[in-house]
Protein backbone atom coordinates (compact mmCIF):
# COMPACT_ATOMS: atom_id res chain seq x y z
CA UNK A 1 0.00 0.00 0.00
CA UNK A 2 1.35 3.41 -0.96
CA UNK A 3 1.15 5.96 1.82
CA UNK A 4 2.91 8.93 0.22
CA UNK A 5 0.07 11.42 0.70
CA UNK A 6 -0.94 10.04 4.09
CA UNK A 7 2.58 10.23 5.55
CA UNK A 8 2.61 13.97 4.95
CA UNK A 9 -0.15 14.20 7.56
CA UNK A 10 1.45 12.06 10.26
CA UNK A 11 3.71 14.88 11.45
CA UNK A 12 0.96 17.48 10.98
CA UNK A 13 -1.44 15.49 13.18
CA UNK A 14 1.15 14.96 15.92
CA UNK A 15 1.97 18.69 15.96
CA UNK A 16 -1.68 19.82 15.78
CA UNK A 17 -2.52 22.37 18.44
CA UNK A 18 -6.08 21.44 19.40
CA UNK A 19 -6.05 20.82 23.15
CA UNK A 20 -6.18 24.48 24.12
CA UNK A 21 -9.91 24.14 23.37
CA UNK A 22 -10.72 20.48 22.64
CA UNK A 23 -10.75 17.54 25.03
CA UNK A 24 -9.43 14.02 24.50
CA UNK A 25 -12.79 12.29 24.26
CA UNK A 26 -13.48 8.86 25.78
CA UNK A 27 -14.36 5.60 24.09
CA UNK A 28 -17.68 4.40 25.50
CA UNK A 29 -18.47 0.69 25.45
CA UNK A 30 -21.81 0.08 23.75
CA UNK A 31 -22.87 -2.85 25.92
CA UNK A 32 -26.38 -3.72 24.75
CA UNK A 33 -25.67 -3.36 21.04
CA UNK A 34 -22.40 -5.27 21.39
CA UNK A 35 -24.32 -8.20 22.85
CA UNK A 36 -27.04 -7.97 20.20
CA UNK A 37 -24.70 -8.00 17.18
CA UNK A 38 -22.04 -10.19 18.86
CA UNK A 39 -19.18 -7.74 18.36
CA UNK A 40 -17.37 -5.45 20.79
CA UNK A 41 -18.50 -1.93 19.86
CA UNK A 42 -17.01 1.33 21.15
CA UNK A 43 -18.21 4.90 20.53
CA UNK A 44 -15.71 7.74 20.17
CA UNK A 45 -17.59 10.48 22.02
CA UNK A 46 -16.97 13.66 20.01
CA UNK A 47 -20.41 14.78 21.14
CA UNK A 48 -18.72 15.68 24.46
CA UNK A 49 -16.59 18.48 22.97
CA UNK A 50 -17.33 22.05 24.18
CA UNK A 51 -19.38 22.71 21.02
CA UNK A 52 -20.77 19.12 21.00
CA UNK A 53 -18.92 18.30 17.77
CA UNK A 54 -15.48 17.27 16.46
CA UNK A 55 -15.42 20.35 14.20
CA UNK A 56 -13.69 22.35 16.93
CA UNK A 57 -10.46 20.42 16.35
CA UNK A 58 -9.92 21.33 12.69
CA UNK A 59 -11.16 24.90 13.07
CA UNK A 60 -8.87 25.66 16.01
CA UNK A 61 -5.82 24.05 14.42
CA UNK A 62 -6.25 26.10 11.25
CA UNK A 63 -7.00 29.41 12.96
CA UNK A 64 -4.20 29.06 15.53
CA UNK A 65 -1.71 28.53 12.68
CA UNK A 66 -3.10 31.55 10.84
CA UNK A 67 -2.65 33.71 13.93
CA UNK A 68 0.88 32.40 14.51
CA UNK A 69 1.75 33.33 10.94
CA UNK A 70 0.36 36.82 11.52
CA UNK A 71 -1.23 39.39 9.25
CA UNK A 72 -4.91 38.60 9.93
CA UNK A 73 -7.52 40.25 12.11
CA UNK A 74 -10.65 38.36 11.02
CA UNK A 75 -11.55 34.88 9.83
CA UNK A 76 -14.57 34.10 7.70
CA UNK A 77 -16.34 30.88 6.80
CA UNK A 78 -19.58 29.54 5.38
CA UNK A 79 -21.52 27.00 7.40
CA UNK A 80 -24.99 26.25 8.69
CA UNK A 81 -23.82 23.85 11.34
CA UNK A 82 -21.02 22.61 13.55
CA UNK A 83 -18.12 24.14 11.63
CA UNK A 84 -19.66 27.58 12.22
CA UNK A 85 -19.58 27.01 15.98
CA UNK A 86 -16.04 25.63 15.77
CA UNK A 87 -14.76 28.72 13.99
CA UNK A 88 -16.63 31.06 16.34
CA UNK A 89 -15.34 29.25 19.45
CA UNK A 90 -11.73 29.11 18.19
CA UNK A 91 -11.74 32.76 17.14
CA UNK A 92 -13.01 33.86 20.53
CA UNK A 93 -10.25 31.87 22.25
CA UNK A 94 -7.58 33.37 19.99
CA UNK A 95 -9.02 36.90 20.23
CA UNK A 96 -9.73 37.21 16.51
CA UNK A 97 -12.88 38.54 14.88
CA UNK A 98 -15.06 36.04 13.04
CA UNK A 99 -17.75 36.34 10.35
CA UNK A 100 -19.95 33.33 9.68
CA UNK A 101 -22.02 33.35 6.48
CA UNK A 102 -25.11 31.15 6.79
CA UNK A 103 -28.06 30.44 4.46
CA UNK A 104 -31.27 32.23 5.45
CA UNK A 105 -32.78 28.76 5.91
CA UNK A 106 -30.50 28.04 8.89
CA UNK A 107 -32.54 27.15 12.01
CA UNK A 108 -32.65 29.89 14.65
CA UNK A 109 -31.05 27.63 17.27
CA UNK A 110 -27.85 27.41 15.19
CA UNK A 111 -27.74 31.14 14.42
CA UNK A 112 -28.17 31.92 18.11
CA UNK A 113 -25.43 29.49 19.11
CA UNK A 114 -22.91 31.15 16.79
CA UNK A 115 -23.87 34.67 17.90
CA UNK A 116 -23.51 33.65 21.55
CA UNK A 117 -19.88 32.77 20.81
CA UNK A 118 -19.24 36.35 19.71
CA UNK A 119 -19.15 35.89 15.93
CA UNK A 120 -20.84 38.12 13.38
CA UNK A 121 -23.53 36.25 11.43
CA UNK A 122 -24.42 37.13 7.84
CA UNK A 123 -27.55 35.43 6.49
CA UNK A 124 -27.59 35.21 2.71
CA UNK A 125 -28.97 32.81 0.09
CA UNK A 126 -31.16 29.72 0.38
CA UNK A 127 -28.32 27.22 -0.01
CA UNK A 128 -24.84 26.54 1.34
CA UNK A 129 -23.34 27.20 -2.11
CA UNK A 130 -24.71 30.76 -2.13
CA UNK A 131 -23.39 31.36 1.40
CA UNK A 132 -20.01 29.88 0.41
CA UNK A 133 -19.65 32.20 -2.60
CA UNK A 134 -20.39 35.23 -0.43
CA UNK A 135 -17.92 34.10 2.24
CA UNK A 136 -15.18 33.72 -0.39
CA UNK A 137 -15.84 37.29 -1.59
CA UNK A 138 -15.53 38.59 1.99
CA UNK A 139 -12.23 36.74 2.45
CA UNK A 140 -10.65 38.76 -0.37
CA UNK A 141 -10.50 41.80 1.92
CA UNK A 142 -7.19 42.76 3.62
CA UNK A 143 -6.30 40.91 6.85
CA UNK A 144 -9.16 38.42 6.37
CA UNK A 145 -8.69 34.66 5.95
CA UNK A 146 -11.15 31.97 4.85
CA UNK A 147 -11.41 28.77 6.94
CA UNK A 148 -12.72 25.88 4.84
CA UNK A 149 -14.98 23.34 6.60
CA UNK A 150 -13.01 20.32 5.36
CA UNK A 151 -10.86 20.87 2.27
CA UNK A 152 -7.75 22.27 3.97
CA UNK A 153 -4.59 20.41 5.14
CA UNK A 154 -4.57 22.07 8.57
CA UNK A 155 -8.26 21.36 9.13
CA UNK A 156 -7.69 17.73 8.08
CA UNK A 157 -4.76 17.43 10.48
CA UNK A 158 -6.83 18.82 13.35
CA UNK A 159 -9.55 16.22 12.74
CA UNK A 160 -6.83 13.56 12.53
CA UNK A 161 -6.10 13.95 16.24
CA UNK A 162 -9.14 11.73 16.78
CA UNK A 163 -7.24 8.91 15.10
CA UNK A 164 -4.23 9.55 17.32
CA UNK A 165 -6.38 9.35 20.46
CA UNK A 166 -7.92 6.07 19.30
CA UNK A 167 -4.52 4.43 18.75
CA UNK A 168 -3.17 5.81 22.02
CA UNK A 169 -6.02 4.10 23.87
CA UNK A 170 -6.39 0.95 21.75
CA UNK A 171 -3.02 -0.76 21.59
CA UNK A 172 -4.56 -4.22 21.12
CA UNK A 173 -6.49 -5.82 18.30
CA UNK A 174 -8.84 -3.46 16.45
CA UNK A 175 -10.67 -4.57 13.32
CA UNK A 176 -12.23 -1.35 11.96
CA UNK A 177 -13.03 2.31 12.55
CA UNK A 178 -16.27 3.65 11.07
CA UNK A 179 -16.24 7.35 10.12
CA UNK A 180 -19.07 9.62 8.83
CA UNK A 181 -18.38 11.26 5.46
CA UNK A 182 -19.47 14.62 4.10
CA UNK A 183 -16.67 16.58 2.47
CA UNK A 184 -14.16 14.05 3.79
CA UNK A 185 -12.06 16.07 6.25
CA UNK A 186 -12.70 13.76 9.21
CA UNK A 187 -12.24 10.59 7.17
CA UNK A 188 -9.03 11.89 5.56
CA UNK A 189 -7.55 12.98 8.89
CA UNK A 190 -8.31 9.80 10.83
CA UNK A 191 -7.36 7.52 7.97
CA UNK A 192 -4.09 9.23 7.13
CA UNK A 193 -2.87 8.89 10.71
CA UNK A 194 -4.17 5.40 11.46
CA UNK A 195 -3.03 3.79 8.21
CA UNK A 196 0.54 5.09 8.63
CA UNK A 197 0.91 3.38 12.01
CA UNK A 198 -1.63 0.52 11.95
CA UNK A 199 -2.31 -0.36 8.27
CA UNK A 200 -4.10 -3.57 9.29
CA UNK A 201 -7.00 -1.56 10.79
CA UNK A 202 -9.85 -1.15 8.31
CA UNK A 203 -11.15 2.38 7.79
CA UNK A 204 -14.78 2.48 6.68
CA UNK A 205 -16.54 5.61 5.46
CA UNK A 206 -20.29 5.88 6.01
CA UNK A 207 -22.66 8.04 3.94
CA UNK A 208 -26.43 8.54 3.70
CA UNK A 209 -27.96 6.98 0.60
CA UNK A 210 -29.17 10.39 -0.55
CA UNK A 211 -25.76 12.11 -0.16
CA UNK A 212 -23.32 9.45 -1.34
CA UNK A 213 -20.72 11.69 -2.98
CA UNK A 214 -17.71 9.57 -1.97
CA UNK A 215 -19.27 6.33 -3.21
CA UNK A 216 -19.96 7.99 -6.57
CA UNK A 217 -16.43 9.39 -6.76
CA UNK A 218 -14.79 6.03 -6.02
CA UNK A 219 -16.96 4.31 -8.61
CA UNK A 220 -16.12 6.94 -11.25
CA UNK A 221 -12.48 7.25 -10.09
CA UNK A 222 -12.93 11.00 -10.03
CA UNK A 223 -14.83 13.60 -8.00
CA UNK A 224 -18.46 13.81 -9.03
CA UNK A 225 -21.00 16.46 -8.13
CA UNK A 226 -24.39 15.21 -6.97
CA UNK A 227 -27.38 16.99 -8.49
CA UNK A 228 -29.25 16.97 -5.18
CA UNK A 229 -28.46 15.82 -1.64
CA UNK A 230 -30.84 14.88 1.15
CA UNK A 231 -30.90 17.33 4.02
CA UNK A 232 -31.99 15.15 6.92
CA UNK A 233 -28.36 14.34 7.74
CA UNK A 234 -27.39 17.99 7.39
CA UNK A 235 -23.93 17.53 8.91
CA UNK A 236 -22.81 15.60 5.81
CA UNK A 237 -25.10 17.14 3.16
CA UNK A 238 -22.27 17.87 0.71
CA UNK A 239 -22.65 17.53 -3.06
CA UNK A 240 -18.99 16.79 -3.79
CA UNK A 241 -16.12 15.20 -1.89
CA UNK A 242 -13.22 17.60 -1.28
CA UNK A 243 -10.51 18.21 -3.87
CA UNK A 244 -7.78 17.76 -1.23
CA UNK A 245 -9.50 15.06 0.81
CA UNK A 246 -10.39 12.71 -2.07
CA UNK A 247 -6.83 11.68 -3.09
CA UNK A 248 -5.97 11.02 0.57
CA UNK A 249 -9.07 8.93 1.13
CA UNK A 250 -8.69 7.02 -2.14
CA UNK A 251 -5.15 6.02 -1.12
CA UNK A 252 -6.26 3.87 1.79
CA UNK A 253 -10.05 3.64 2.20
CA UNK A 254 -11.10 0.01 2.71
CA UNK A 255 -14.84 0.36 2.21
CA UNK A 256 -17.69 2.85 1.92
CA UNK A 257 -21.12 1.96 3.30
CA UNK A 258 -24.36 3.79 2.50
CA UNK A 259 -27.30 3.72 4.90
CA UNK A 260 -30.92 4.84 4.80
CA UNK A 261 -32.57 7.56 6.87
CA UNK A 262 -34.47 4.87 8.77
CA UNK A 263 -31.22 3.05 9.63
CA UNK A 264 -29.72 6.33 10.88
CA UNK A 265 -32.76 7.02 13.06
CA UNK A 266 -32.43 3.54 14.55
CA UNK A 267 -28.77 4.29 15.38
CA UNK A 268 -29.84 7.53 17.13
CA UNK A 269 -32.02 5.38 19.37
CA UNK A 270 -29.15 2.93 19.97
CA UNK A 271 -26.91 5.76 21.18
CA UNK A 272 -29.66 7.08 23.44
CA UNK A 273 -30.23 3.64 24.95
CA UNK A 274 -26.51 3.25 25.66
CA UNK A 275 -25.49 6.77 26.75
CA UNK A 276 -28.75 8.64 27.49
CA UNK A 277 -27.60 11.33 25.04
CA UNK A 278 -29.19 12.20 21.70
CA UNK A 279 -26.88 12.24 18.71
CA UNK A 280 -27.61 14.36 15.65
CA UNK A 281 -28.21 12.28 12.49
CA UNK A 282 -24.60 12.78 11.31
CA UNK A 283 -23.42 11.76 14.78
CA UNK A 284 -25.21 8.42 14.52
CA UNK A 285 -24.28 7.85 10.88
CA UNK A 286 -21.14 5.77 11.50
CA UNK A 287 -22.90 3.49 14.01
CA UNK A 288 -25.63 2.84 11.42
CA UNK A 289 -22.91 1.83 8.97
CA UNK A 290 -21.24 -0.39 11.55
CA UNK A 291 -24.49 -2.26 12.20
CA UNK A 292 -25.16 -2.70 8.49
CA UNK A 293 -21.67 -3.91 7.55
CA UNK A 294 -21.33 -6.39 10.42
CA UNK A 295 -24.63 -7.95 9.38
CA UNK A 296 -23.70 -7.99 5.68
CA UNK A 297 -20.28 -9.57 6.30
CA UNK A 298 -21.39 -11.78 9.16
CA UNK A 299 -18.70 -10.41 11.50
CA UNK A 300 -18.60 -11.89 15.00
CA UNK A 301 -16.24 -11.17 17.90
CA UNK A 302 -14.61 -8.12 16.28
CA UNK A 303 -13.42 -4.97 18.08
CA UNK A 304 -15.06 -2.04 16.29
CA UNK A 305 -15.19 1.74 16.79
CA UNK A 306 -17.79 4.20 15.50
CA UNK A 307 -17.30 7.98 15.66
CA UNK A 308 -20.18 9.83 17.30
CA UNK A 309 -19.34 13.07 15.52
CA UNK A 310 -21.83 15.40 17.19
CA UNK A 311 -25.01 16.11 19.12
CA UNK A 312 -26.24 19.44 17.73
CA UNK A 313 -29.77 18.28 17.01
CA UNK A 314 -32.75 20.56 16.45
CA UNK A 315 -35.20 19.45 19.13
CA UNK A 316 -38.18 19.61 16.77
CA UNK A 317 -36.55 16.97 14.54
CA UNK A 318 -36.99 14.34 17.24
CA UNK A 319 -40.54 13.48 16.18
CA UNK A 320 -39.32 12.46 12.73
CA UNK A 321 -36.53 10.33 14.20
CA UNK A 322 -38.85 8.56 16.63
CA UNK A 323 -41.34 7.84 13.86
CA UNK A 324 -38.71 6.15 11.68
CA UNK A 325 -36.83 4.13 14.31
CA UNK A 326 -38.86 0.91 14.06
CA UNK A 327 -38.65 0.93 10.26
CA UNK A 328 -34.91 1.50 10.56
CA UNK A 329 -34.60 -1.55 12.78
CA UNK A 330 -36.73 -3.50 10.27
CA UNK A 331 -39.16 -4.10 13.14
CA UNK A 332 -42.22 -2.46 11.59
CA UNK A 333 -44.16 -3.48 8.49
CA UNK A 334 -46.06 -0.88 6.49
CA UNK A 335 -48.67 -2.54 4.26
CA UNK A 336 -51.46 -1.76 1.84
CA UNK A 337 -54.16 -4.43 1.93
CA UNK A 338 -57.29 -4.63 -0.22
CA UNK A 339 -60.43 -6.10 1.40
CA UNK A 340 -63.99 -6.62 0.08
CA UNK A 341 -66.34 -3.74 0.80
CA UNK A 342 -68.92 -5.91 2.55
CA UNK A 343 -70.45 -6.21 5.99
CA UNK A 344 -68.11 -7.94 8.42
CA UNK A 345 -65.04 -7.87 6.16
CA UNK A 346 -63.33 -5.11 8.15
CA UNK A 347 -63.79 -6.97 11.45
CA UNK A 348 -62.65 -10.21 9.78
CA UNK A 349 -59.45 -8.54 8.55
CA UNK A 350 -58.67 -7.21 12.04
CA UNK A 351 -59.13 -10.73 13.40
CA UNK A 352 -56.80 -12.13 10.73
CA UNK A 353 -54.06 -9.74 11.86
CA UNK A 354 -53.90 -11.70 15.09
CA UNK A 355 -52.45 -10.27 18.30
CA UNK A 356 -49.80 -8.15 16.62
CA UNK A 357 -49.12 -4.66 17.93
CA UNK A 358 -50.70 -2.25 15.43
CA UNK A 359 -48.89 1.07 15.17
CA UNK A 360 -51.04 2.65 12.46
CA UNK A 361 -54.38 1.81 10.92
CA UNK A 362 -56.22 3.91 8.34
CA UNK A 363 -59.45 2.98 6.69
CA UNK A 364 -62.22 4.67 4.74
CA UNK A 365 -64.92 3.51 2.32
CA UNK A 366 -63.96 4.62 -1.15
CA UNK A 367 -65.49 2.06 -3.51
CA UNK A 368 -68.66 0.01 -3.70
CA UNK A 369 -66.82 -3.30 -4.08
CA UNK A 370 -63.48 -3.00 -2.27
CA UNK A 371 -61.54 -0.87 0.20
CA UNK A 372 -57.84 -0.34 0.81
CA UNK A 373 -56.46 -0.58 4.34
CA UNK A 374 -53.23 1.15 5.31
CA UNK A 375 -51.74 -0.74 8.25
CA UNK A 376 -48.47 -0.58 10.18
CA UNK A 377 -47.57 -3.22 12.76
CA UNK A 378 -44.58 -4.41 14.76
CA UNK A 379 -42.49 -7.36 13.58
CA UNK A 380 -40.00 -7.71 16.41
CA UNK A 381 -38.03 -10.50 14.70
CA UNK A 382 -37.32 -8.31 11.67
CA UNK A 383 -37.60 -9.15 7.94
CA UNK A 384 -38.05 -12.87 8.56
CA UNK A 385 -41.17 -12.25 10.66
CA UNK A 386 -42.45 -9.62 8.22
CA UNK A 387 -42.17 -12.00 5.28
CA UNK A 388 -43.99 -14.71 7.23
CA UNK A 389 -46.71 -12.20 8.16
CA UNK A 390 -47.21 -11.23 4.50
CA UNK A 391 -47.23 -14.89 3.47
CA UNK A 392 -49.90 -15.66 6.11
CA UNK A 393 -52.10 -12.83 4.83
CA UNK A 394 -51.83 -14.19 1.29
CA UNK A 395 -52.86 -17.64 2.50
CA UNK A 396 -55.99 -16.03 3.97
CA UNK A 397 -56.92 -14.55 0.59
CA UNK A 398 -55.45 -11.06 0.82
CA UNK A 399 -52.99 -9.40 -1.58
CA UNK A 400 -50.81 -7.18 0.66
CA UNK A 401 -48.32 -4.69 -0.79
CA UNK A 402 -45.19 -4.00 1.26
CA UNK A 403 -44.65 -0.21 1.58
CA UNK A 404 -41.98 -0.36 4.30
CA UNK A 405 -39.32 1.11 1.97
CA UNK A 406 -41.60 3.48 0.10
CA UNK A 407 -40.52 7.04 0.98
CA UNK A 408 -43.67 8.70 -0.32
CA UNK A 409 -45.84 6.31 1.71
CA UNK A 410 -43.90 7.05 4.90
CA UNK A 411 -43.75 10.82 4.46
CA UNK A 412 -47.18 11.60 3.07
CA UNK A 413 -49.65 8.88 2.12
CA UNK A 414 -50.08 7.34 5.55
CA UNK A 415 -51.40 10.73 6.74
CA UNK A 416 -53.75 11.13 3.77
CA UNK A 417 -55.42 7.75 3.34
CA UNK A 418 -59.11 7.86 2.44
CA UNK A 419 -59.43 10.48 -0.26
CA UNK A 420 -59.64 9.95 -4.01
CA UNK A 421 -60.21 12.34 -6.87
CA UNK A 422 -63.78 12.68 -8.22
CA UNK A 423 -64.70 10.62 -11.29
CA UNK A 424 -64.41 13.70 -13.52
CA UNK A 425 -60.75 14.16 -12.53
CA UNK A 426 -59.97 10.46 -12.80
CA UNK A 427 -61.48 10.24 -16.27
CA UNK A 428 -59.41 13.20 -17.52
CA UNK A 429 -56.16 12.32 -15.78
CA UNK A 430 -54.12 13.31 -12.72
CA UNK A 431 -50.34 13.73 -12.32
CA UNK A 432 -48.70 13.61 -8.87
CA UNK A 433 -45.40 15.21 -7.83
CA UNK A 434 -43.41 15.30 -4.60
CA UNK A 435 -41.55 18.59 -4.08
CA UNK A 436 -39.06 19.94 -1.51
CA UNK A 437 -38.19 23.57 -0.85
CA UNK A 438 -36.17 25.50 1.77
CA UNK A 439 -38.24 26.08 4.90
CA UNK A 440 -38.49 29.67 6.08
CA UNK A 441 -41.32 32.12 6.89
CA UNK A 442 -43.42 32.59 3.75
CA UNK A 443 -41.79 29.66 1.92
CA UNK A 444 -45.06 27.83 1.28
CA UNK A 445 -46.65 30.93 -0.23
CA UNK A 446 -43.55 31.51 -2.36
CA UNK A 447 -43.86 27.96 -3.67
CA UNK A 448 -47.53 28.41 -4.55
CA UNK A 449 -46.76 31.69 -6.29
CA UNK A 450 -44.03 30.03 -8.32
CA UNK A 451 -46.55 27.42 -9.54
CA UNK A 452 -48.99 30.08 -10.74
CA UNK A 453 -52.54 29.33 -11.89
CA UNK A 454 -51.88 27.58 -15.20
CA UNK A 455 -52.68 24.11 -13.90
CA UNK A 456 -55.62 22.99 -11.81
CA UNK A 457 -54.34 21.61 -8.48
CA UNK A 458 -56.24 18.47 -7.51
CA UNK A 459 -54.30 17.37 -4.41
CA UNK A 460 -52.07 19.20 -1.97
CA UNK A 461 -50.42 17.84 1.16
CA UNK A 462 -47.81 19.83 3.05
CA UNK A 463 -45.76 18.40 5.88
CA UNK A 464 -42.81 19.70 7.86
CA UNK A 465 -41.34 17.83 10.83
CA UNK A 466 -38.77 20.29 12.03
CA UNK A 467 -36.39 19.83 9.11
CA UNK A 468 -34.73 22.56 7.08
CA UNK A 469 -36.90 21.70 4.07
CA UNK A 470 -40.67 21.69 3.62
CA UNK A 471 -42.27 18.78 1.77
CA UNK A 472 -45.32 18.89 -0.47
CA UNK A 473 -47.28 16.26 -2.35
CA UNK A 474 -49.18 17.98 -5.12
CA UNK A 475 -51.55 16.72 -7.83
CA UNK A 476 -52.52 18.40 -11.10
CA UNK A 477 -55.38 17.80 -13.50
CA UNK A 478 -53.40 16.62 -16.51
CA UNK A 479 -53.41 13.63 -18.83
CA UNK A 480 -50.42 11.62 -20.03
CA UNK A 481 -49.98 13.78 -23.16
CA UNK A 482 -49.53 16.89 -20.98
CA UNK A 483 -46.93 15.33 -18.65
CA UNK A 484 -43.87 16.72 -20.46
CA UNK A 485 -45.30 20.26 -20.50
CA UNK A 486 -46.28 20.00 -16.81
CA UNK A 487 -42.84 18.66 -15.82
CA UNK A 488 -41.18 21.57 -17.62
CA UNK A 489 -43.46 23.99 -15.76
CA UNK A 490 -42.56 22.52 -12.35
CA UNK A 491 -38.84 22.51 -13.17
CA UNK A 492 -39.01 26.30 -13.62
CA UNK A 493 -39.75 26.67 -9.90
CA UNK A 494 -36.14 25.66 -9.24
CA UNK A 495 -37.10 23.20 -6.50
CA UNK A 496 -36.16 19.49 -6.53
CA UNK A 497 -39.14 17.31 -7.43
CA UNK A 498 -40.10 13.71 -8.18
CA UNK A 499 -42.88 12.37 -10.43
CA UNK A 500 -44.92 10.01 -8.23
CA UNK A 501 -47.80 9.38 -10.64
CA UNK A 502 -46.97 5.65 -10.85
CA UNK A 503 -46.14 5.24 -7.17
CA UNK A 504 -47.96 2.16 -5.81
CA UNK A 505 -48.92 3.98 -2.60
CA UNK A 506 -50.62 6.74 -4.58
CA UNK A 507 -52.33 4.26 -6.88
CA UNK A 508 -53.71 2.27 -3.93
CA UNK A 509 -55.09 5.11 -1.84
CA UNK A 510 -55.37 8.41 -3.73
CA UNK A 511 -55.69 7.88 -7.48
Amino acid sequence: MKLVKSKKYLKKVIESNVYDVAISTPLSHVRFLSKEIENNVLLKREDLQPIFSFKLRGAYNKISLLKKKGGIERVVTASAGNHAQGVAFASKKLKLKATIVMPVTTPTIKVRAVKNLGAKVVLIGDTYDEAFDHAISLSKKPKVAFVHPYDDPDVIAGQGTIGKEILDECSGNLEAIFVPVGGGGLLAGIGAYVKCLRPEIKIVGVEPEDAAGLSGAIKANRRVSLKEVGLFVDGVAVKQIGKITFPIIKEWVDEVVTVSIDEICAAVEDIFQETRTIAEPAGALSLAGLKKLTKTKGWKGKNLIAINSGANLNFDRLSHIVERVQLGEKKEALLSVCIPEAKGSFRRFCKDLGKRMITEFNYRIDDEEEANIFVACRVNQGPKEKNKFIKDLRKKGYSPKDLSDNEMAKLHVKHMVGGRAPKSIRSYGEQIFRVEFPERPGALMDFLNSLGDKWNITLFHYRNQGSDYGRVLVGFQANAKETAKLTKHISKTGFPFWDESKNSAYMSFLE
